[in-house]
């Protein structure tokens, strides 16, 4: 039965919409648009994400599959995970973790702690001097990091940090960049919430703690997110100041899977989940926070 059966006397017949795709304006996007909008998403996850998931398949190949095969077959045939026990069984990879995971947490809560407060400190307190140690966090940011990194040794020598997980966490505990970002969050809150607390008689620390950083969250998600990817990912300074095998972290130890003479490419490509898995388990766990940075320091009634 059409629409117009189904309709009663004195009544218009109910008109069927083609459903459009709109975009956060409002405004309809053209079918060609939309199109060209999908297919540059999937070039750039392509390119981004195509990577990882061929060193992903590569670790699952057994022996007997060739993979440089041509055409490439992005698929095992037989997936096994007999590359990560060969991995565990070549270097001691869970130590090595382990004291990766050490020195990434040390350097989320210092990162996280100290730019937190030197941020508050540079965005709502008044004092003289404020807009001189902005700019020196800036101007630090200009510093290569290999400029300084004969200093830095130095320095740990003479402290004797040398050898140490403490050593390789210290230079790293306060990033200049998430010092800035913690700032710029700050200053977008409204300062009347703070002069009303003022006026309640709340302190410092307690306009900091109750009032300011509760509304921060998601800056504070992306600098634990910055912190704990650059401290396992850092490759450099971990092998200028660790000697002793024991205390290498997984971006050292991972360098004991190439050959002298030749590379076992799915034992590399599985050292290579291994040290990549942690980082997508902290984003999955933090991603929440991170994306609302658009509203950060917004008030919500």
């Amino acid at each position: 039965m059409s629409v117009l059966e189904k309709a009663r006397p004195g009544q218009e017949p109910a008109v069927v919409r083609e459903p459009r795709v709109t975009d956060e304006h409002g405004r309809r996007i053209r079918v060609g648009e939309l199109v060209l909008r999908y297919a540059l998403l999937l070039a750039v996850l392509a390119l981004t994400v195509g990577p990882f998931l061929w060193q992903l398949s590569t670790s699952l190949k057994g022996p007997t599959e060739d993979i440089f095969s041509s055409p490439p077959k992005f698929l095992p045939g037989r997936p096994t995970l007999h590359n990560y026990e060969r991995v565990s069984r070549t270097i001691p990879v869970w130590d090595y973790a382990l004291n990766s995971l050490k020195v990434a947490s040390a350097s989320v809560v210092t990162n996280c702690v100290g730019s937190a407060l030197a941020g508050y400190a540079l965005a709502r307190l008044r004092y003289r001097g404020r807009g001189v140690a902005t700019l020196v966090f800036v101007l630090a940011m200009l510093v290569p990091v290999e400029g300084i990194i004969i200093a830095q040794f130095t320095t740990m020598r003479e402290l004797g940090l040398n050898n140490t997980l403490i050593g390789v966490v210290l230079p790293g505990s306060v990033g200049a960049m998430n010092v800035l970002l913690m700032r710029n969050a700050f200053r977008n809150l409204p300062y009347e919430i703070e002069e009303a607390a003022y006026v309640d008689g709340a302190d410092v620390w307690q306009r900091f703690w109750r009032i300011a950083l509760p509304s921060v969250k998601g800056t504070l998600a992306v600098v634990a997110i910055f912190a704990f990817m650059g401290a396992w990912d850092d490759f450099l300074w971990p092998l200028i100041v660790l000697s002793d095998p024991d205390k290498f972290t997984l971006t050292i130890g991972l360098n004991y899977l190439h050959g002298t003479f030749a590379n076992d490419e799915r034992l590399v490509a599985a050292g290579t989940v291994i040290a990549v898995a942690p980082l997508i388990a902290l984003f999955a766990c933090l991603q929440r926070y991170f994306f609302r940075g658009v509203g950060e320091g917004a008030v919500k009634g």
